[in-house]
């Protein structure tokens, strides 16, 4: 199998300049953004963060073996490891799935912070009453913080979201269930703002931050496609708590409600956010609770965009790190939605470089 290497260790990509001091470790290092609309991206070198290189080979080799189309590592915002394989390219598009729920909810945020919304409204507030098949005083119960955190209620036997599926398994707030109802949110945005929604997301996200990419607004899912390195930038804003250079982009206080525990069912979700680090978790599709950290191998305080086969961005405060993993399912046999072995034993490889 074909894969393109951009890893920076001696050699760097065209495109990318080396800091000057790059071979010396600097643990004050100031964190770099990349401009926008530049393939200029600063890097780091594998030496240079004390990290060991003979980790490397086994991890890009389970990459591969694990249909991995593009892999990214930044730490303080430089690229110390960015791989593409199998075709894929710094400029070819890839689903996030539902990894693109944490840009709903930092362009929800956005809209609370700008005074069109409240999450701790009723979301029939912006949507009108009816918006469900339920009661309306079932319905009333339901406000978009419930959406964000998965707690709405509304049954989740369809992951089509139109009305006459949405109804009544229990009240808002009782129980945890990974739904595609969360997708209301985007129409109440948009409501609130009276505008379009991808056109508030670019205006007040997008484009402050240089991603590229767009939105498909499918009959079922609502899925954002970009870029690796848009991904990354993504990322990067999420590790420095919503601020892009000197611009606080996403109200830091939201923003760490967003990567808290949202509820006490479920202590590994947030708002659309996966926490490690708790005592337990569970995962879409059932109501089986572990008893166990979401990745054991990850560090304790990772904070993760999950979305089915396999889309991932871990985000490490403790390391001011970013890892951005896009591709095919891991498993083809048994794809997940979200968390799944292929997480620890990612990690493990991943440990085997850095630790």
């Amino acid at each position: 199998m074909k894969y393109i290497t951009l890893l920076f260790l001696p050699l760097l990509l065209i495109g990318c300049k080396k800091n000057a001091n790059d071979s010396v470790p600097n643990p004050t290092e100031t964190m770099y953004y990349p401009e926008n609309g530049s393939s200029t991206w600063d890097t780091k070198t594998i030496a240079s963060l004390g990290w060991k290189e003979s980790g490397i080979q086994p991890l890009k080799d389970y990459l591969v073996q694990k249909n991995t189309k593009s892999f990214m590592i930044l730490v303080n915002g430089r690229i110390v490891m960015e791989e593409y394989f199998n075709g894929h390219t710094a400029a070819t598009s890839w689903q996030w799935n539902s990894a693109g729920k944490t840009l709903v909810t930092t362009t929800t945020g956005i809209a609370q912070q700008e005074g069109f919304l409240s999450i701790d409204n009723r979301v029939s507030q912006y949507l009108g009453t009816g918006w469900t098949s339920e009661t309306l005083s079932k319905e009333s119960l339901i406000t978009s913080k419930h959406l964000l955190t998965m707690t709405s209620g509304i049954n989740d036997a369809s992951d089509l979201v139109i009305k006459s599926n949405l109804t009544y398994l229990a009240d808002a707030g009782t129980r945890w269930s990974y739904h595609n109802v969360f997708q209301r949110l985007i129409d109440v945005v948009a409501a609130a703002s009276s505008q379009d929604f991808e056109t508030y997301f670019n205006a007040k996200l997008k484009n402050k931050i240089g991603m590229d990419g767009f939105w498909n607004f499918g009959l079922i899912y609502k899925i954002y496609h970009s870029n690796t390195r848009s991904m990354a930038r993504f990322g990067l804003l999420a590790l420095n708590n919503g601020k892009w250079k000197s611009e606080q982009i996403i109200n830091a206080s939201f923003f760490n409600e967003s990567i808290s525990s949202s509820q006490t069912i479920n202590p590994s979700y947030g708002y659309m956010w996966w926490l490690n680090g708790k005592t337990s978790y569970m995962v879409p599709g059932g109501q089986a609770v572990f008893r166990t950290t979401l990745v054991p191998n990850a560090p304790a305080d990772m904070y993760a965009a999950m979305g089915a086969e396999d889309q991932r961005i871990y985000i490490i405060p403790s390391k001011n790190m970013v890892v951005v993993r896009m591709g095919n399912a891991s498993d083809p046999a048994n794809p997940s939605f979200a968390v799944s072995g292929f997480d620890d034993a990612l990690w493990q490889k991943i440990n085997a470089v850095i630790n």
